[in-house]
């Protein structure tokens, strides 16, 4: 394994009885990028973390975190990674500080590291005066910021972020973001996260899709949605199986939920306006957009080539 490798699998798999959780998986994500795994709820996204932290162990295949084979020392594999998990493992009836101290005791930091490290870090998130505060109390950002220097509190290499903002507000997920961002430029960490916003990843240096435990597309997140289409065409109409029958000899197939119409727009040069006129009373609404990683997301899981809708 190379030494600008911080994650590499080859084959990794996990079955759970006749349940093909992870299948055949094959990463490499270089070290102090920012990696986005994707896709639906069991598609094996969170095993994979497992997988690769040590907490559970693969069926087969194998997996080296900074050049460590994951299965000859799997505790050297713990003190080289952080996780942050979907739930949050820290105790609400203790204080910030509390919390802090054990995770420092379980990687074996002295009390002058652990205080300096807990001091940068509060320093981080903003949240030195509430050190003595009891978890409980806080607000659910702040949490979540906790969770996360406890993640990094031992400068590990490889950070694993799974779901980290779920169920947060918009301006503590972008709060979270910037902490996230901060500890990568300062420190070199590597990220790997999984999420169900998918704006999120787009910051991004690679995505790839999973589903069923199997990867199916990946690149770089402008990339992908410059590949995907120039635009998507969204229209809301009460006749959608007319709207679709006119549209799809030009546009293709399209997507739909209900009452909406999504098509990819392959050409530069569709004259809108003049689409919306001709379409007239038979729609209620028109827009047309550049594509995100929610198009790519709902092209690849719902695409009408595989009589899918949303």
């Amino acid at each position: 394994m190379t030494n600008t490798l911080a994650i590499k699998t080859k084959g990794l798999t996990k079955q759970y009885g006749q349940t093909l959780a992870v299948n055949q998986l094959d990463l490499e994500i270089e070290s102090g990028q920012f990696y986005g795994l994707l896709g639906p709820n069991g598609a094996g996204k969170s095993t994979t973390i497992h997988m690769l932290t040590t907490m559970t162990a693969a069926t087969s295949g194998d997996a080296w975190i900074a050049g460590q084979k994951i299965s000859d020392d799997p505790v050297a594999i713990r003190r080289t990674v952080g996780l942050v998990f979907q739930e949050s493992a820290l105790d609400r009836t203790m204080s910030i500080d509390e919390n802090l101290q054990f995770a420092a005791a379980m990687y074996n930091l002295s009390p002058s590291e652990a205080n300096q490290r807990i001091d940068e870090l509060l320093s981080v998130f903003g949240l030195q005066d509430k050190r003595q505060r009891k978890l409980v109390s806080l607000s659910g950002g702040q949490r979540r910021a906790v969770d996360i220097a406890r993640g990094v509190l031992h400068k590990p290499k490889v950070l694993f972020l799974d779901e980290p903002t779920i169920g947060l507000d918009l301006p503590n997920r972008r709060s979270i973001w910037r902490f996230v961002e901060q500890l990568r430029r300062e420190e070199g960490m590597t990220v790997f996260l999984t999420t169900h916003y998918l704006e999120e990843a787009a910051a991004c240096d690679h995505v790839d899709f999973f589903q069923q435990g199997q990867l199916q597309q990946g690149g770089k997140p402008q990339e992908l949605t410059q590949q995907l289409a120039s635009y998507i065409l969204e229209v809301n109409t009460p006749n959608p199986e007319n709207v679709s029958a006119q549209l799809t000899p030009i546009f293709g197939r399209p997507i739909r939920e209900d009452e909406d119409l999504s098509f990819k727009i392959s050409a530069d040069d569709v004259d809108f306006q003049q689409l919306q006129h001709t379409l007239g009373d038979s729609i209620s609404s028109m827009q047309w957009r550049k594509p995100n990683l929610n198009d790519i997301y709902l092209w690849t899981f719902c695409s009408p080539e595989l009589g899918q809708t949303v």
